[in-house]
């Protein structure tokens, strides 16, 4: 993290008798993906923005485990679940937010039944509340007059039922917003889910991603919005294979709100 982004870390608030207010989750690909790095950066921004007293749990985050789950290797996503709630536990945390609809998910709807209660956000539901709390003010006409797309990424809409946050809080760029012919419950899947990410497609005739990045392109947007790293990744991909990199941007809610 640069200079200017205060990140505290959860252990150096207890030591201080420190309860933050929330536990921002950053996620594997937040941590370690080159592209995602730049998501966690732009939500920091926006929490030190707002004053938000936050922390993140820094080298005693582990992975959720939820690729582990969703490839069927249910022994280790207890594992890492368990290790992960031990130290929430301890640390006693209430409220989680994160970047990472998977993450999101994971925490909200898995760890119960293994012992973590916790009230989780995604990031776009908890900048939504910050915008509507008057604890942040979207300023500046960044994206006066651009047309954006936003896809749904499966985790945050179809299986959680979140698709009003992400989009009150891109109305407030005041840019345009179009719909995809397949938004909200119909929405197709980037091509990511269920650890597909991390293996070759199956033989058809077309990538998913690339089939995604058609509904997206047919609106003929500026910017494609997404909620999730992994669908920025496929949606990025999508975007080179049309040769469309100098018209149409691939960006998180979290860059397009930093950057106004």
């Amino acid at each position: 993290m640069s200079d200017e982004l205060k990140v505290p870390i959860m252990a150096d608030c207890f030591a201080a008798n420190k309860k933050p207010e929330i536990l921002f989750w950053v996620g594997s690909a937040g941590s370690f993906d080159d592209r995602a790095k730049k998501i966690s950066r732009a939500f920091v921004k926006i929490l030190n923005k707002a004053n938000v007293d936050f922390a993140v749990l820094g080298t005693e985050e582990s992975c959720t485990g939820d690729i582990a789950k969703r490839a069927g290797n249910e022994f280790l996503f207890q594992m890492q679940a368990v290790t992960n709630i031990e130290v929430l536990n301890a640390y006693e945390v209430k409220r989680i937010v994160t970047c990472d609809p998977h993450s999101f998910n994971c925490l909200k709807n898995e760890y119960p039944g293994l012992g973590g209660n916790y009230e989780v956000l995604h990031h776009t539901q908890f900048i939504d509340e910050l915008i509507q709390s008057g604890r942040l003010k979207v300023e500046g006409n960044t994206y006066k007059g651009k047309r954006i797309t936003f896809h749904d990424p499966c985790y945050l809409g179809r299986a959680n039922s979140e698709y009003d946050a992400p989009r009150k809080v891109l109305s407030s760029t005041k840019a345009t917003i179009v719909e995809m012919k397949r938004s909200k419950q119909t929405a197709l899947c980037c091509g990511a889910g269920g650890a597909q990410m991390f293996k070759e497609p199956e033989k058809g005739n077309m990538d998913i991603n690339i089939l995604r990045t058609d509904d997206a392109l047919e609106t003929q947007p500026n910017i494609i919005a997404t909620g999730c790293p992994y669908c920025n990744t496929m949606l990025t991909d999508g975007i080179k294979n049309k040769e469309k990199e100098a018209d149409v941007s691939v960006l998180d809610i979290a860059e397009l709100i930093a950057n106004s």
